[in-house]
């Protein structure tokens, strides 16, 4: 954890609730910090039902590709997550680590290797002593407890100014769920299929190839909308469980991810998904601003993706940003090398609520006071008018600041 919280951090965090079937426990093993917990273990009462997406990244860390290998069965047990090493371009070495885990993990929890999941989180390309955890695993089994939800989301923070949690209930048939996530993730995130870790859980009864769905098309508009610094993590790492315990009190299972049920579920999923994502960007290393770009009137809905994350990936929309500066050439910049149809002498850009530039040239009522005000506030909306079609997308992202640079000049040391 850095000296200071973010700025933007939520001013209070969400009451995280128990949830039925599924307990937590951590530790503090040594992984690379020191005085803090850096190894989190949860485990589910009964088998649940898993699904996950991950990173895109042809250099995928070891969990990574552990994980995968075990999702198509769709059942866990338990979760081993470790910050402080990504245990990712670490070779035979990496393997061995989470074969260790897993065995040491399994045999903790009485399940087999199979119903394992693994994340790890920090430094790439160190070997991870997977002996230093796998010692506490049986410590953990046994201490693990449902009201512990806050402390998990802390153990698995690296550059993190602060946990990040998010709860929401619903209902499918009448019968009250509950969904509970956790996430990490400050640095090295850009929107590529869930960029960080985040576990989410529910008490719903829903099979896994149904919560897939559900969770593959959550990510769309949620994680895979975010942007800190436009690079993709080797362990980025999104699952999604649910233990079935609301079945005991009359919730019929769900097999079918277009379950007319699952209305009220799937938006509350969703709902879940896009605040642990903003949290994501509010911590963003060094952010002091989040910034919402909307592109409208592209020729399609990915066209307008792909524009709105030219502008919010751009290191000189992010540095105006940071420095209240409201520099419109920079968007017009980022819409023209974005590689998708924009008609230059279409276009118009607003900052808030101040439109600063139609058709192609600056606005004759443009007022740079007026531009400079939207540019002071803590959330700064870029609104941009392709003039084309009706495609759009909103992303979100933060500010690049002098601070984004130390913090990432000295990770390592």
């Amino acid at each position: 954890m850095s000296g200071s919280v973010s700025p933007l951090a939520p001013k209070t965090f969400a009451e995280m609730p128990a949830l039925r079937g599924v307990r937590m426990a951590t530790a503090a093993a040594g992984i690379k910090y020191k005085n803090r917990t850096d190894v989190l273990m949860m485990i589910f009462d009964a088998p649940a039902a898993a699904a996950g997406v991950f990173t895109r990244s042809k250099c995928p860390s070891a969990p990574v590709d552990f994980c995968r290998k075990n999702l198509p069965a769709g059942v866990a047990r338990a979760v081993v997550v470790n910050s402080g090493n990504a245990n990712a371009f670490t070779g035979k070495k990496g393997r061995e680590a989470t074969e260790l885990t897993a065995k040491s993990a399994a045999q903790a929890v009485g399940c087999s290797e199979g119903e394992i999941f693994l994340a790890s989180t920090g430094v790439i390309g160190e070997p991870l002593d997977a002996a230093k955890f796998a010692g506490v695993l049986d410590r953990l089994a046994v201490e693990a407890t449902e009201d512990f939800w806050f402390e998990a989301a802390k153990a698995i923070m690296t550059t993190d100014t602060y946990p990040k949690v998010a709860t929401r209930k619903t209902e499918i048939g009448g019968v009250e769920v509950t969904i509970n996530g956790i996430a990490k993730g400050a640095g090295m995130i850009a929107p590529d299929m869930a960029t960080m870790l985040s576990f989410v859980v529910t008490d719903a009864d829903i099979a896994p190839a149904a919560l897939q769905a559900l969770l593959s098309a959550g990510v769309g508009p949620s994680f895979n909308s975010v942007t800190v610094d436009s690079d993709t993590s080797t362990s980025d790492t999104l699952m999604l469980f649910a233990t079935g315990a609301a079945a005991k009190v009359g919730q019929a299972r769900v097999e079918d991810s277009d379950d007319p049920r699952l209305v009220s579920f799937r938006a509350a999923l969703n709902d879940l998904l896009r605040d642990l994502a903003l949290q994501v960007v509010r911590d963003g290393e060094g952010a002091r601003k989040m910034v919402e770009v909307t592109v409208e009137g592209a020729e399609t809905d990915a066209a307008a993706k792909r524009i709105a994350l030219s502008i919010a990936n751009s290191p000189l929309v992010k540095t105006a940003v940071a420095g209240e500066d409201a520099n419109w050439g920079r968007v017009v910049m980022a819409v023209g090398k974005s590689g998708e149809m924009a008609e230059r002498d279409r276009l118009a850009i607003w900052f808030g609520d101040v439109r600063v530039a139609v058709e192609g040239e600056r606005d004759p009522a443009y007022s740079e006071a007026a531009a400079s005000a939207v540019m002071k506030g803590e959330t700064i909306p870029i609104r941009v008018e392709i003039g084309l079609g009706s495609g759009s997308a909103t992303v979100y992202t933060c500010d690049l600041t002098k601070e984004y640079v130390e913090i990432n000049g000295d990770y390592r040391s």
